[in-house]
């Protein structure tokens, strides 16, 4: 399973920038194709970054082309400005490469959800997250490896006050008992994990404490 050839999604984000320094040191992986929306600004020997639009499949299909599909692409709310928006980001853009990838001949498939994610949810976030591990579920992967962490923290490039003021108030429910499957973790724990998926011969959900033994 040395020299093979990873292809990410969401590699400006996070989780998604520790992924790809972390599949640059790791020596079973030869080169790493990174399809983004704005540059991530790492450069390495080893990474070839092919800024896209996702809106246009046609334009990028014959990228996808590797071994193993890491999926870390997201946004928020926030930042997307409608539901609508912020769907086609964490589900549809998800989703299409997925179909691509594995059509294009991939066989693994490693995706970051959510803990509580359940495409029965009334929830939009968690529906969102359900729905898609379902979808992803129904491609002819040979394993699929689904993440589902709670609350994620590390260094991000832009300020986000809402989710340090959701660490703070989940660290303080986690100490009294409540939420602990929604138990923040850290990105350089999660992108380890992500990686040590990829080297199962299986496919599993992953629950958050789950995650944490998957990064051990």
């Amino acid at each position: 399973m040395n020299n093979q050839k990873a292809i990410v999604i969401g590699s400006t984000g996070m989780v998604g920038k520790e992924l790809i320094k972390k599949l640059i040191e790791n020596e079973h992986y030869s080169e790493i194709i990174s399809l983004v929306r704005r540059p991530s600004g790492i450069t390495n020997p080893k990474l070839d970054e092919h800024v896209i639009d996702f809106d246009r499949p046609e334009t990028w299909k014959d990228l996808v082309k590797g071994d193993v599909l890491f999926s870390a692409l997201g946004t928020t709310i926030a930042k997307a400005k409608s539901k609508e928006e912020q769907f086609k980001v964490d589900f549809t853009y998800q989703y299409n490469v997925a179909k691509i990838a594995v059509e294009n001949g991939a066989t693994s498939y490693v995706l970051i959800s959510s803990a509580g994610a359940n495409p029965k949810s009334k929830a939009f976030y968690m529906n969102m997250k359900g729905k898609l591990d379902e979808a992803v579920q129904g491609l002819p992967f040979e394993y699929i490896n689904i993440l589902r962490p709670g609350q994620l923290y590390g260094k991000r490039t832009e300020k986000r006050l809402g989710e340090k003021v959701g660490l703070s108030v989940m660290y303080s429910l986690n100490k009294i008992g409540l939420f602990k499957r929604y138990k923040p973790i850290n990105d350089k724990k999660v992108a380890k994990a992500m990686i040590h998926a990829a080297r199962k011969t299986h496919s599993t959900i992953y629950t958050l404490d789950e995650v944490h033994e998957l990064a051990k």
